[in-house]
């Protein structure tokens, strides 16, 4: 939980402390004990305890020496409770939805612009018009509206993995982000340095700092974001108002170029093209632009930045383990054979395939404390009370990393999800049936998430080799590490990206004549 306390700020700490006692003693009694969790101090709680990096391996330690599925801390008077089992996330998140299905506070956001995202806003109208507008048009029934974009796009990518295979992490970046650009704005969008790719990137970074709980103190005590810029301490309103003018240019700069594509009879077909030309057509006296401009933004936001970590961990499973490596190819050459491309109607007979895609999702995942959801009210769950508020996260990574359901967990093994007659084994929990979220507030796009990733993966296996690069006659091995952030994205490593085969390499080669 990264909360910048450090500095020399007295008089903000000053006001800091003066909110948590008033909180502290406003607080009602309860009959009901808190959820387990360490000991808190006077007034700050677990403020001092919080982690500041790789939160969920903490929240893991806790839930071990607490024995808890549910754990308990708080911090600046605000109250966090952390689930460590899917039994517990499905209890609260799912079968009492309407409780937990609100999002916590993001005044952050709000300052940066970001208050319009439907993935972060509160559980109500505003929400559910976005969310309906989103699964009309892209609904997984209607895979015909974004396979063949996403076919089209990592086709385009492969010659550039031929010509340019040290780049391929820009590579990547720029595949997802294309992907979910064209499907939401039908522009046309470059692989390498395209402006509308890079305005995406650089609006998002300063969103996935933000949006971690208690990256700033302001999500944590509400009354700070009325705290002028010039107050000492209050550097986070600097901020803001800096990263507020990108997130204002990425909501409206491809909307409005969309929309004069569409009016000059240019635009590809998209979700804001349709949108459009269905208004057009109905002649309705009303339209809500913002409504549409919204939901668009958040096929970028919402997506490309998951999708985007788990085609890096996909990468860095395959390049550490050969072995698994191996095996998925030999399942595509007696799958698809090497005169073609895989496509989608191969995806149900190559079952190994499969399996990797869900170990990659298990054994490092995308986002290890889920999206936190906030409960509405004051809840009794097995005899503790979850307080009106709290923000609910789920620890994901526990959760992938039980051992009763997969054993020898911190080990790469696309076999546990496979049984005898390797076909894929439906008594073992699938990690991607959680790793989208619960309830009401599960990702509407995980569809296009696991295509996407499925066809890159299939693609990259079926034309290249991944091996570790040797310079000076030493092998570089990836240090495996991986970035602290809600969306957690390996550091950046190094992969050769060999054709196959000579025959494979003019399949490559093909794609661009």
């Amino acid at each position: 939980m990264a909360i910048p306390v450090t500095g020399s700020i007295p008089t903000l700490v000053a006001l800091v402390l003066l909110v948590l006692v008033v909180i502290k003693t406003s607080r009602k009694r309860s009959a009901y004990p808190l959820p387990p969790g360490p000991p808190k101090r006077p007034i700050i709680g677990n403020l001092l305890d919080l982690p500041t990096r790789y939160e969920w391996l903490t929240y893991t330690k806790w839930a071990k020496q607490y024995d808890s599925d549910v754990l308990h801390v708080s911090g600046a008077g605000k109250d966090l409770v952390i689930l460590n089992t899917v039994e517990a996330a499905r209890d609260l998140l799912e079968k009492r939805s309407a409780t937990y299905s609100g999002r916590p506070a993001f005044l952050m956001g709000k300052l940066m612009g970001w208050d319009y995202l439907f993935s972060s806003m509160p559980y109500g109208d505003a929400w559910r018009e976005r969310r309906k507008l989103f699964q009309k048009y892209f609904h997984p029934t209607k895979p015909e509206t974004h396979r063949p974009i996403e076919t089209e796009y990592v086709r385009k990518l492969l010659p550039e993995l031929l010509e340019h295979p040290q780049d391929f992490m820009t590579l990547f970046r720029h595949l997802i982000g294309a992907t979910t650009l064209v499907l939401a704005y039908g522009l046309d969008i470059k692989l390498d340095n395209d402006p509308f790719v890079h305005l995406a990137d650089d609006s998002m970074r300063p969103l996935i700092e933000a949006i971690v709980p208690g990256a700033f103190l302001v999500d944590l005590i509400p009354a700070l974001q009325y705290v002028p810029a010039w107050f000492p301490g209050a550097g986070f309103q600097r901020k803001a108002k800096e990263w507020k003018k990108m997130t204002t240019r990425f909501r409206d700069a491809p909307y409005d170029a969309a929309k004069r594509a569409v009016a000059e009879g240019k635009a590809k077909s998209s979700f804001t093209s349709m949108c459009l030309e269905q208004f057009t057509e109905s002649n309705k006296p009303e339209f809500d632009e913002d409504l549409v401009r919204d939901t668009a933004s958040m096929f970028f936001a919402g997506g490309s930045d998951t999708v985007l970590a788990a085609v890096y961990t996909f990468i860095l499973a395959m390049l550490c383990h050969p072995d698994k490596q191996a095996k998925a190819q030999e399942e595509l050459d007696r799958v698809v054979g090497h005169g073609r491309l895989p496509d989608y109607n191969d995806e149900p007979n190559l079952p190994y395939l499969s399996a990797v895609i869900k170990e990659t999702f298990r054994w490092r995942p995308v986002t290890p404390m889920g999206v936190p959801h906030c409960s509405e009210g004051d809840d009794v769950y097995n005899g503790y009370l979850i307080p009106s508020g709290s923000i609910m996260i789920v620890n994901l990574w526990n959760i992938m990393h039980n051992e009763e359901d997969y054993p020898d967990p911190d080990t790469f093994l696309p076999e546990r999800f496979l049984d005898p007659n390797g076909n894929i084994d439906k008594t073992v929990r699938d990690p991607m049936s959680v790793a989208f979220g619960f309830g009401r507030r599960i990702c509407p796009g995980e569809h296009m998430a696991r295509s996407t990733l499925w066809l890159t993966a299939a693609s990259i296996l079926a034309l290249f080799k991944l091996a570790k690069p040797v310079k000076d006659g030493a092998v570089v091995e990836p240090t495996k590490e991986y970035l602290s952030a809600l969306v957690c994205h390996t550091a950046p490593f190094e992969c050769d990206f060999k054709p196959r085969s000579r025959a494979t390499e003019q399949l490559v080669k093909s794609l661009v004549e």
